[in-house]
């Protein structure tokens, strides 16, 4: 499996990209970036919640699917434009009321056509999984 890094990927270019975005508006931050992985976390807030007071599925996929793209881009093959996402997956094992959810994303396959991340997000402060989540990344290349 190749594990390079793409040039000029950084953890503070990869925050910055999302700043204004989904990412940034949920407070999603990436902590580690590394060859073949990515770690992040997201404080959460009410905003996180759903109506019945329990943190709300979708701002941890968005947490786990965040961290799984960011880790694709910096992971493209040499030439590649750019990514997205063709299949996700998530089992969720438990929540949180309080405090920051953390994501571990690792590379499972990094080919030319396509890439599959899974991650692991859990309670930040004892490590308890709160969920699991696949996803499968199609690379984009130039037209022509």
């Amino acid at each position: 499996m190749m594990s390079t890094l793409r040039p000029g990927v950084s953890i503070a270019t990869l925050n910055e990209r999302g700043s204004e975005y989904l990412p940034g508006y949920l407070g999603i931050e990436m902590r580690e970036l590394a060859p073949n992985s990515l770690t992040s976390r997201m404080p959460v807030r009410k905003l996180h919640f759903a109506p019945n007071d329990f943190l709300h599925a979708a701002s941890v996929v968005a947490l786990a699917d965040t961290t799984c793209g960011y880790a694709t881009i910096a992971h493209l093959p040499e030439g590649a434009q750019s990514f997205t996402t063709i299949e996700l997956k998530s089992n969720h094992l438990g929540t949180v009321r309080d405090g920051s959810i953390a994501c571990v994303a690792t590379a499972q396959h990094l080919g030319r056509n396509t890439q599959v991340w899974d991650a692991v997000v859990t309670d930040e402060a004892d490590g308890r999984q709160l969920a699991l989540f696949r996803c499968t990344q199609m690379i984009l290349w130039p037209k022509g």
